[in-house]
């Protein structure tokens, strides 16, 4: 299975999905020339950077394989997932053969893995592949949880034919492979006769044969469908966490299971407030008469404004916190708490009285006498 860490191929080379030919090729230059291990010797990070280039590269570069990457992500270039031919057909002018392969193993020789099948039994069950996909939520979402619908495009299996790629159901075994899906070939060498074992020509590695193809899927079994799933987003979530939904993927073969849908979760940036793990920050603007002399403030909160009375004299920077009016605390019981830092607002249009008032105020606490002004007006001489 593919690297769960990997970076998307555009994200590596620092280019947008829609770059041209030309464009992809001038930021690998870039990036091969700044990690290259000449320039870098004994630096395993630019080493590393170097191989990630290139293999970004070696996708995005190939017109055929860009497609393919484009449409299905890792699953459709990741040699991880096999590679080689074993369905033939398309769908919606799409090869399924490069696909389908390159999802379940070279052709249809070997097993699948993870726990289904045996050994090299080209009918043994094969588990399909996780489907991921990214759901971006409020902050307000992500806080108190919600219900949401995504769209998702899947391989599923053929209802028509119910998987089989028959139309009939039936599927012969291969005679020249006897069901396994691999012949020996022998050559002869300088060293003796050499076998080797190879895919099965006959039956593309299938290891059966299928008379007449299903028209529906066209002999695949599997076919690409559309559909709205509904997700329970838990009260809590948080950025870059994800939701497993088990049996969502991609469908099986051969009455194997299907994978799981992924959904990483994003949050759009609020307005007002941050988030540090299960607490809430806000700064709260006051007044410099309300920093001195104190007063009731209304809050806002992720339920609602409340009430807090400030004290006389609070400085510029001082926090203070509301006991329970944070984020719900994920899968546990209780809350975070909500911080909220005050600042003064300066204030920037003053009218010459105003300004009268600030200088016979700033005078008062210094203990000095304001001869002119709006204070002095009124008084007997």
């Amino acid at each position: 299975m593919a690297d769960e860490n990997k970076r998307d191929y555009y994200e590596v080379l620092g280019v947008d999905k829609g770059a041209s030919p030309d464009q992809i090729k001038k930021a690998y230059r870039k990036l091969a020339k700044k990690y290259h291990p000449d320039m870098n010797p004994g630096d395993e990070e630019a080493a590393n950077k170097f191989k990630e280039a290139n293999e970004a590269y070696e996708v995005l570069s190939d017109a055929d394989k860009k497609a393919k990457y484009d449409q299905f992500g890792f699953a459709g270039v990741d040699p991880n997932f096999g590679a080689g031919g074993g369905f033939g057909g398309g769908f919606g002018g799409f090869d399924f053969g490069d696909i389908f392969s390159s999802v379940f193993g070279g052709g249809f020789g070997g097993g699948f893995g993870g726990g289904f099948g045996g050994g090299n039994d080209p009918r043994a069950p094969m588990q399909g592949p996780n489907l991921r996909e990214v759901l971006q939520l409020t902050f307000e979402e992500a806080a108190f949880g919600c219900e949401k619908d995504i769209p998702i495009e899947r391989i599923e299996q053929c209802k028509e034919c119910k998987g089989t790629g028959s139309a009939d159901q039936k599927q012969d075994t291969c005679p020249d492979c006897h069901g396994s899906g691999t012949v020996t070939a022998q050559q002869r060498t300088p060293f003796g006769v050499m076998s080797t074992q190879k895919e099965c020509p006959r039956c593309n590695g299938r290891g059966y044969l299928i008379k007449t193809p299903c028209k529906v899927c066209n002999g695949q079994g599997l076919v690409r469908r559309r559909k709205t799933i509904s997700v329970t987003v838990p009260a809590g979530i948080n950025v870059g966490q994800a939701i497993n939904m088990h049996g969502q993927g991609h469908a099986g073969k051969n009455g194997g299971p299907s994978g799981d849908l992924i959904v990483k979760i994003a949050i759009k940036p609020h307005k007002q407030f941050t988030r540090d793990g299960f607490d809430v920050q806000y700064t709260h603007p006051i007044s410099f008469v309300e920093a001195a002399l104190g007063g009731e403030l209304e809050i806002p909160t992720i339920d609602g404004k409340v009430k807090y009375t400030l004290p006389a004299g609070t400085q510029v920077g001082t926090t203070f916190r509301l006991r329970g009016k944070g984020i719900p605390r994920l899968q546990q019981s209780g809350r975070g708490d909500q911080y909220v830092t005050v600042s003064i607002e300066v204030p920037k249009n003053l009218n010459a009285e105003a300004k009268e008032a600030l200088r016979a105020f700033d005078a008062a606490v210094k203990g000095k006498p304001h001869k002119h002004g709006l204070f002095d007006k009124g008084k007997k001489k």
